[in-house]
């Protein structure tokens, strides 16, 4: 089984709500052979829940967080992800420097994004094991310098701030997921049927 690690700061919204979003988009498309999906935090508040704005503003796209409990990243949870989904690049950064291996598979969801963008299309229908080598195309793909790193790759962080801040937060992780897993595997077989009777 292929694994995907969200990763920010507290574990406490942004990578709850990008976590429960990439479960159940994976579990529609896969089944049980989905990828195992999971998130912690590089200062992690161990067993704290996701906060109540986060959990509301992931409930209504379709998504129930509440159970969530925070997690402290460790290496050893993170060299055992396929990917280290990053919701800032301070974490990307900060994985990269606890751990150089982990470096090849560490990105910002839209660093991610704008590489596999530039990639030839997945095969259509593919496997959820096609996930490490997708992983490692990107990868190739950011060491030729095909997209440029950049700060506003970042998801902002909505914590202390309105509920509207989580809100917007949501909807840009769910926009911005569902252009990832598009990238790592293609459009879902509902798509293209939609798209080739349109």
């Amino acid at each position: 089984m292929t694994s995907i690690l969200v990763v920010c700061t507290g574990n406490i919204c942004r990578s709850p709500m990008a976590e429960g979003f990439l479960r159940a988009a994976l579990r529609a498309r896969f089944g049980d052979a989905e990828p195992a999906v999971s998130s912690a935090g590089t200062m992690g508040l161990e067993g704290s829940a996701a906060t109540p704005e986060g959990v509301e503003a992931a409930r209504e796209l379709g998504s129930d967080i509440a159970g969530h409990r925070a997690r402290r990243v460790t290496i050893l949870m993170a060299s055992q992800a396929d990917l280290l989904l990053c919701m800032a690049s301070d974490h990307r950064e900060m994985l990269a420097r606890s751990a150089p291996e982990l470096a090849s598979r560490a990105f910002t969801m839209k660093e991610l994004v704008r590489l596999l963008e530039t990639l030839p299309a997945p095969e259509l229908h593919a496997d959820p094991a096609s996930l490490p080598s997708r992983v490692a195309a990107a990868e190739q793909a950011r060491r030729a310098g095909v997209v440029p790193v950049s700060r506003d790759d970042d998801v902002a962080d909505p914590l202390g701030q309105p509920f509207e801040a989580y809100r917007a937060t949501a909807w840009e992780l769910e926009t911005w997921l569902e252009r990832l897993l598009i990238g790592l595997y293609g459009p879902a077989a509902g798509a293209e049927a939609a798209a080739g009777g349109a």
